[in-house]
């Protein structure tokens, strides 16, 4: 009888078989932590958001709150601060002024004035159930809230975060 070299096909078939059960029960827990992390790194923009129109309107009282999201930043993705203005106060990173960052896209807009009284400012996954599930929003109180579905502003019904 022959020496038999190497793996006959059933313990191939095996390894396999195990290699799969494993990556189905490994791939939706890294899924879902993808989309946490994307939703935290939203709450946060959301937040330098919210600071950075809280300090245009002290830096612009005649303008009052900035009413596009690119005033706020530097004027494009990769630019340095070409000196503060009211449509480069350069507040935010380039990028988030842009209006997209970890998978979500932002936007914020003003009412009132001139000069601006109030704000809006929004989070929408850019693909729902995948690279985020709920949407965040905070207004001129400054209290970052989610809902469930895409808005784009705040109406004093979505949940506070805690």
């Amino acid at each position: 009888m022959r020496k038999q070299k190497g793996f006959s096909l059933i313990e191939l078939l095996i390894v396999v078989a195990i290699i799969l059960i494993i990556a189905a029960i490994a791939i939706p827990n890294l899924l879902r932590a993808r989309i946490a992390a994307n939703e935290a790194s939203a709450v946060g923009s959301t937040r330098t958001i919210v600071t950075a129109q809280i300090s245009y309107n002290t830096a612009y009282p005649t303008t009052g709150f900035a009413s596009a999201l690119s005033y706020l930043g530097t004027g494009s993705a990769t630019a340095a601060c070409p000196g503060a203005a009211t449509n480069t106060a350069c507040l935010i990173d380039g990028l988030l002024a842009m209006g997209t960052k970890s998978g979500y896209t932002f936007g914020s807009s003003s009412a009132g004035g001139p000069p601006s009284t109030s704000f809006y400012i929004y989070a929408n996954p850019l693909s729902q159930n995948t690279t985020g599930v709920r949407t965040f929003c905070a207004a001129t109180d400054g209290v970052v809230r989610y809902v469930a579905s895409a808005q784009s502003t705040c109406n004093g019904t979505e949940t506070p975060l805690q």
